[in-house]
């Protein structure tokens, strides 16, 4: 009975098993339940306010927030260059990881770290929407709500006393808000010395950690610590107003600020050629350092002398002594038409020694080719004297918090004096009558200066700095702003029109050092021009 009690047992359990596996199919694939219905697809305003609370997260901030706009472009960016950023990025982390690793490991007696899998899987990051925010100072900031559900897998082998154990990263979701700012913009690629990052929030953290092949977030508690444990260390190094300061260019080298003084006293020139026919020429000469747009300094016309003496003084902003040279022109100077030119002749900063005058007799050429043959021909000699003095290392700006305070003047400046730095940014809303090609006219206790033209812009931007170096402090001055516009044809109409002017107190600068504002044009409807001034003295 035992034998027929076990067959039947036997057959009896296949039969059930397989009735089972029947009805089940039955039931679970072919019956559809008559209380299922086809999603219904709502507007959002016809939505009950209960089911807009529970959606509210997964709206994008450019639709809760007018503020913030849409980045669909970006993220269709990321999305095609992910598999190429995810190979770059986990080849970045491992050169930067792999020095610390090397120098950390033997402190606590471990023989090697490894990273046996590193990628970021194939989930890029997205963005939710980013907001812009403009300001005066030479900055760009945006802030973007990101948010990153991604698959990828970093397994790290720690090897320690013979035993091999391995750490698993998986899962992980990452809610950021940060505030990134690019500063100073300067005219350098990429545009900006300075990358700043800042969390406007505690960030959201979620991953999963496997130690052993053992899925340690399952243990009761730890998951909710070491949670809380990120998101408190993260914020405490980066939550704003603190930030995580990346240094791409020198800001001092990248916005070409100035790094000294050079001193030029025009002495004398001998044997002069003379140019015109009848009589002596009427010699004159200009000063001016390569890659500036500074104007020319020129002296007085000695009239009637071919050895003329002029024993005239000038001071020129340098920015570059090891790339900058100094031009020496000579010319003659003429009543009607273009002046001639008498010679030229050049001398590269980076062979004066700072702080030692030097005294040279310079040839006067023809050109400054040196094949050139009709530069064997004599054409007189000039006699200069100069004298390089940089400014300190410590008046320079040594972080772009510094290289926005006011620099100090040169030593050698006056008591009383310093140097006055007119900085023209930009226009905005200038229009002509009859063309707008606008640039801005500086005049200055009779001194005038000019910015570059700019053509059919009624928005121009210039960037253009201009230094004045004074004996005394312009308290009582006021400098004379404006925007004119020249017709770029030719004609007798309607040459020249202004678009609008201002007249600006320099009281305030004296005393605050520093201002940076938009002041509305006088005879314009809406212009307005974005002038920086600064007052830098010696003390």
């Amino acid at each position: 009975m035992g034998f027929f009690s076990t067959i039947l047992g036997f057959f009896g359990f296949g039969v059930g098993i397989s009735m089972g596996l029947g009805i089940g199919y039955y039931l679970f694939i072919y019956f559809q339940p008559t209380d299922v219905k086809d999603p219904e697809i709502r507007k959002l305003v016809e939505l009950d306010s209960e089911t807009l609370q529970r959606m509210l997260p997964e709206i994008p901030l450019w639709v809760k927030n007018p503020d913030y706009d849409r980045v669909d472009w970006l993220n269709k960016f990321i999305e095609y260059m992910w598999p190429y950023l995810d190979k770059a990025i986990c080849k970045t982390a491992k050169d930067i990881a792999k020095p610390i690793i090397e120098e950390q490991t033997p402190k606590y007696k471990i023989d090697s770290v490894e990273f046996e899998t590193l990628t970021l899987g194939s989930l890029p990051p997205t963005f939710q929407g980013m907001k812009v925010y403009v300001t005066d100072e030479k900055e760009l900031i945006m802030q973007p709500s990101i948010k990153w559900a991604g698959n990828p897998n970093v397994t790290v082998a720690v090897k320690a006393f013979g035993l091999k154990a391995t750490a698993q990263v998986i899962d992980l979701q990452v809610f950021l808000a940060p505030r990134i700012t690019l500063k100073p913009l300067v005219p350098s690629f990429p545009c900006f010395a300075k990358i700043y990052v800042s969390l406007m929030e505690k960030p959201h953290v979620d991953f999963g950690l496997k130690l052993m092949g053992a899925d340690l977030m399952s243990i009761p508690g730890l998951y909710r610590f070491v949670q809380e444990l990120i998101r408190d260390q993260v914020a405490n190094m980066y939550l704003w107003p603190k930030t995580l300061e990346v240094e791409i260019l020198d800001p001092a080298k990248a916005s070409r600020r100035p790094v000294g003084i050079l001193h030029v006293k025009v002495l004398r020139a001998v044997k002069l050629k003379k140019k015109d026919l009848l009589g002596a020429s009427d010699p004159y000469v200009k000063l001016r350092l390569t890659e500036d747009k500074a104007p020319s300094k020129k002296t007085t016309v000695k009239h009637k002398n071919l050895n003329p003496e002029w024993n005239e003084e000038f001071k020129i902003v340098v920015r570059d002594p090891q790339t900058q040279v100094l031009e020496v022109n000579v010319y003659d100077w003429e009543q009607v038409g273009k002046h001639d030119k008498m010679g030229i002749n050049v001398v590269p900063l980076k062979d004066l020694t700072p702080e030692e005058p030097k005294v040279m007799t310079l040839d006067l050429l023809k050109t400054l080719d040196p094949n050139d043959p009709q530069n064997d021909k004599s054409r007189g000699q000039i006699v200069v004297e100069l004298l390089y003095k940089p400014f300190n290392e410590d008046d320079l700006p040594k972080s772009f918090e510094e290289s926005n305070t006011v620099q100090k003047a040169p030593e050698g400046t006056p008591a009383g004096g310093g140097l006055l730095v007119i900085i023209i940014h930009e226009a905005q809303d200038v229009e002509g009558k009859h063309h707008t090609n606008p640039y801005v006219r500086i005049l200055f206790r009779g001194e005038e200066r000019k910015t570059k033209h700019i053509k059919k812009n009624r928005d121009p931007r210039w960037e253009e700095e201009f230094i004045f170096s004074l004996e005394e402090s312009p308290t009582n001055d006021k400098l004379h702003v404006e925007v004119l516009s020249t017709s770029s044809r030719m004609g007798i109409l309607h040459p020249k029109e202004s678009l609008g002017y201002v007249d600006i107190s320099l009281s305030d600068v004296v005393n605050n050092k520093r201002i940076n504002e938009r002041y509305h044009l006088i005879d314009s409807k809406n212009g307005r021009v974005q002038i920086e001034l600064q007052w830098r003295t010696a003390a």
